[in-house]
């Protein structure tokens, strides 16, 4: 059966613990903690969970005289601001100038051999690695618990101004609510599966010992060790299979 919503997710960990079979002892608020404790965890650390996306924005007079730019909360990270100016593109170090003139001047080239081709794409990285290291990245801090864009300098210098558009490079949430197929991901339903297991070893352990009718005893602190151990195996395993790779160069 696919899961494709909160409560399918909840039912089908309720039923992998063996509901309606057994009573599962987890109150229903319990469930709701325990589905967003698994989606907090699987938006952190599985690659799945997140999309690499660009985010334009037009500086306000608000922006300015905050020193900062408000964030949406689904941005997860963000790896750098391109080095844009005026929406205009007037200023000297705006973006696509310098490679808009050099396809002019080389375009006529274009029409000989593939090597042609081949200078061009060894002039495009030439001038990308002068402009790096001429110009560069500006330099932002980004905080997700803040959700504010602070870009070093840019506001001081009036480098920036109203009207001027920016557009940053974001690792962006997964929003569950609008694709779904979220919830039917194979780690997500095991890992929530293991945190209701440990909820309901926790709810059962103040009753360990106790003998039912029919002779059954009632063992929560078994069932609490057994899902602590598959939490401790699928947190390990996510951070070193589904986890994204760490970038060596953060700008």
């Amino acid at each position: 059966m696919a899961v494709n919503s909160r409560q399918d997710l909840i039912d089908y960990a309720l039923r992998a613990l063996g509901h309606p079979v057994i009573e599962i002892n987890v109150d229903e608020e319990q469930l709701e903690d325990r589905v967003d404790e698994g989606l907090q965890f699987y938006q952190e650390f599985n690659q799945d969970a997140t999309v690499r996306a660009y985010l334009k924005h037009v500086i306000t007079q608000t922006d300015i005289d905050n020193g900062y730019v408000t964030v949406a909360n689904d941005v997860l990270f963000v790896k750098r601001m391109l080095p844009l100016q005026s929406a205009g593109g007037s200023g000297s170090d705006a973006l696509f100038n310098l490679d808009y003139q050099m396809r002019m001047n080389d375009f006529n080239n274009m029409y000989g051999s593939a090597s042609d081709f081949t200078y061009h794409e060894q002039m495009k990285m030439h001038i990308g690695m002068v402009d790096m290291k001429t110009s560069g990245y500006p330099t932002v801090t980004f905080n997700r618990l803040q959700n504010r864009l602070y870009i070093h300098g840019e506001f001081t210098d009036n480098s920036i101004s109203v009207g001027d558009y920016i557009v940053i490079e974001i690792l962006q949430l997964v929003d569950p609510q609008t694709y779904t197929e979220v919830y039917n991901d194979i780690y997500l339903k095991e890992y929530v599966t293991s945190l209701v297991k440990r909820q309901w070893g926790a709810n059962l352990i103040k009753f360990e010992g106790m003998v039912l009718p029919g002779g059954v005893t009632m063992n929560g602190r078994q069932l609490f060790d057994d899902a602590n151990e598959d939490i401790a195996r699928l947190r390990e395993e996510a951070r070193l299979t589904w986890e994204r790779p760490i970038d060596f160069f953060v700008g």
